[in-house]
């Protein structure tokens, strides 16, 4: 069903397994309908179906026979919607939620989410749509720099608490679990504490950020590799001359607190002052912006920039400077086109 879907007042029969049956109920229930159950093929032959049926939502709980029933409703008029199964109780899922837009979330995280009992989100992942997506508890977790509103510890203990209580749980977090965001930590903490867990890869902010803003981390016979840095912490002179070594494109993630520091540092392991240099706010989000300028003057240009925030540099951002232009003039030519056309 469509979670945004108004059922108030509506009478609706949820057909199946109280196991399997569990997370439909809860989601007819959220969009305000009257649900009535029935659990079993073999209750389905005494059944005196509620007056007013809106609708029957048969679950596919595997269990043989319901054909009849669900026959019965048809030949009556009353609608039959199939619903999937509840997953497995009492497990954990870390969902990578991607940049922040649901638009690039993946079928296997619409499908985690669906199926949650609960969701313990942060404020990267994309949560404004978690109402059309789940009709879970929404718990958030989410830090800010500075201020953690829950502690990483408190977030592993209210995940393992609520798993083995018997809800799926799902973890919710922007980019990659894997991918500067503790996915690692929390897989251990839910392992030791007996629970099953999986994880489901999210879209990174290291590509797909710079993507929004036209910048390619790799480009042919411009770039053949791309390094991603965490920008939460200054980073040390050695870390420094080794990426001023490597060449190819650094992206760096969260690294606005840290940019006069990176800079400096990049400058004095020898890279070249002219270094193009993008900073990448708020990537598919309202307001997004991009600041472009070069490794000797990025921290004053950005100096009104915030994280949400992706660094990228390295030669890739003229790349895109470059396609930038060609558009323009491409667009200045249609309008000249038709304006000649229109005269």
């Amino acid at each position: 069903m469509q979670l945004s879907i108004d059922l108030t007042d509506r009478n609706v029969l949820v057909a199946g397994s109280p196991t399997a049956a569990r997370q439909a109920v809860r989601r007819y229930e959220a969009a305000g309908a009257v649900v009535h159950r029935l659990g079993s093929p073999a209750e389905a032959r005494f059944v005196h179906l509620p007056e007013r049926l809106f609708l029957v939502a048969a679950v596919e709980d595997g269990q043989p026979g319901w054909d009849a029933f669900l026959d019965r409703c048809r030949s009556t008029g009353i609608p039959v919607a199939a619903e999937p199964a509840a997953g497995p109780a009492g497990h954990v899922t870390l969902v990578g939620g991607g940049p922040g837009t649901g638009d690039l979330l993946t079928v296997a995280a619409v499908k985690a989410l669906r199926d949650a009992d609960v969701v313990f989100y942060d404020r990267l992942a994309p949560y404004q749509e978690l109402p059309l997506l789940t009709s879970a508890d929404l718990v958030d977790v989410g830090k800010k720099p500075g201020h953690h509103k829950v502690s990483q510890s408190d977030i592993e203990k209210l995940m393992v608490e609520s798993a083995l209580a018997g809800n799926n749980v799902v973890r919710l977090k922007g980019g990659d679990p894997y991918v500067f965001g503790r996915g690692g930590e929390e897989v251990a903490a839910c392992v030791a504490a007996g629970l099953k867990v999986q994880v489901v890869s999210g879209v990174t902010s290291a590509i797909s950020v710079p993507a929004a803003a036209g910048i390619p981390v790799t480009h042919r016979e411009v770039s053949h590799m791309f390094t991603v840095v965490s920008g939460h912490a200054p980073l040390t002179e050695k870390e420094h001359h080794h990426l001023a070594g490597l060449g190819g494109t650094i992206v760096v993630l969260m690294g606005i607190g840290t940019l006069h520091q990176l800079a400096a540092g990049l400058r004095r392991a020898g890279m070249r002052p002219d270094m193009p240099m993008a900073v990448v706010e708020r990537g598919y989000r309202p307001g997004q912006r991009t600041t472009i300028a070069d490794l000797g003057t990025i921290t004053s240009a950005a100096a009104g920039c915030s994280n949400p925030a992706v660094l990228v540099i390295g030669e890739v951002v003229r790349v895109a400077e470059a396609n930038r232009n060609h558009a323009a003039a491409a667009a200045d030519l249609d309008r000249l086109a038709a304006s000649l056309l229109g005269s």
